[in-house]
């Protein structure tokens, strides 16, 4: 990957000042700083600061972080609390991660999120490279496998096939295993690509498919003018009329990681060339809107009178999309790309209760924009 800040001129003693800064504050800094909670003497969670819980997303990006920034200590730490807590042996959903927790531990919900099994799966297979197999729940890579297995092979007793975390049918992630619909967020062909490499042999031809299922939903997913999708979407595209979620059909928190989702792809693969075309239409989009940036719209564009919860994850994501949309870029699209970049690179993590979502996507926007987001 490029080093887009040093490209810029950014020195690199700055860029690694930057991350390392961000990473220690996240992780230890101030009780109204850290997101990341020491239990005992080897386990940890990572807390959404906003909802005071640990989810099967933020456990997973903190260990997705971990592992890229060779922190293995803190890793290890993370998985196993999420093993302990979090991870179900009986039940309907056995195989699965419960979704949210308590920082005591006791489950919120019974139910899975199948985006925090993904990066599960991923973060442990980097590990597994980077670091190598430990014994018992350190043999990263066969609960990585494992983990996939059940995602698609059964999920809950009985081996209920309609409990799979991806439609077998269409080979898209579901919302969750009982959903018939899906979040555009949640498409991570370039993790997939890495699944059908390390899942088991009866499962890579899936995960292959997968990869190329995704890419081909996420054009239906993001509008042709505007670049934005919803949160929630059926498995043509089109916005999901109905939801537990008022915010499901509007351009919300979810979407704002599909952008560099794709731009990551892109990055690590080159699959398709569409990715670069649709990370430009993001950025002018929001670029276009002016003072409006930060209010939250429709995937046509018009906008509600609402401003959005995370403004950051909207300025970090827009952002990391130009290590895509510099690709073919005419000279007025390169300048965008290049000054988002800069602006990025000054603007601080946030504070506050809504720190957790925002300076996740804010680091990890960061390690890609560093060329530092690898695939071990």
């Amino acid at each position: 990957m490029i080093n887009l800040f040093s490209k810029l001129g950014i020195p690199q003693s700055e860029i690694d000042k930057k991350i390392s800064d961000t990473f220690n504050t996240m992780f230890y800094g101030a009780e109204d700083e850290r997101i990341y909670h020491p239990v005992g003497d080897d386990m940890a969670y990572i807390e959404d600061t906003g909802n005071v819980d640990a989810r099967t997303e933020g456990m997973s990006y903190g260990m997705m972080l971990c592992v890229q920034l060779n922190k293995k200590a803190e890793f290890d730490r993370i998985w196993k609390w999420a093993l302990t807590y979090m991870y179900m042996t009986e039940g309907r959903h056995a195989g699965y991660f419960a979704w949210s927790c308590k920082p005591d531990g006791a489950k919120n919900s019974y139910g899975p999120a199948p985006d925090g099994e993904e990066y599960f799966a991923a973060a442990l297979f980097f590990a597994s490279s980077r670091w190598g197999d430990g014994e018992g729940i350190f043999n990263y890579s066969d609960w990585a496998r494992k983990i996939l297995r059940d995602c698609i092979h059964r999920g809950g007793e009985g081996d209920k096939p309609g409990l799979t975390m991806w439609d077998l049918n269409n080979r898209l992630i579901k919302f969750v295993p009982e959903a018939d619909y899906t979040d555009a967020s949640y498409h991570l062909p370039h993790f997939y690509e890495v699944f059908a490499e390390r899942a088991n042999l009866r499962d890579r031809e899936f995960w292959r498919e997968a990869a190329t299922a995704s890419r081909e939903y996420l054009r239906k997913a993001c509008h042709e003018k505007t670049g934005l999708c919803s949160d929630y979407a059926n498995y043509d595209g089109s916005v999901l009329a109905k939801s537990f979620n008022p915010n499901a059909g509007l351009h919300y928190s979810d979407s704002y990681r599909t952008v560099y989702n794709i731009a990551l792809d892109w990055a690590w693969n080159k699959a398709d060339p569409w990715q670069p075309e649709e990370c430009r239409r993001v950025q002018k989009f929001f670029e276009d809107a002016c003072e409006n940036w930060d209010s939250v719209p429709h995937p046509d564009g018009s906008f509600t009178a609402e401003k959005a919860m995370h403004p950051l994850a909207i300025k970090s994501t827009k952002a990391a999309a130009s290590i895509a949309a510099l690709e073919g870029a005419n000279e007025e699209e390169k300048a965008l790309a290049e000054r988002l970049v800069k602006e990025f690179f000054e603007t601080p993590p946030r504070t506050g209760n809504r720190r957790y979502y925002d300076n996740f996507l804010y680091i990890f926007s960061l390690l890609m924009l560093a060329g530092e987001y690898k695939k071990y």
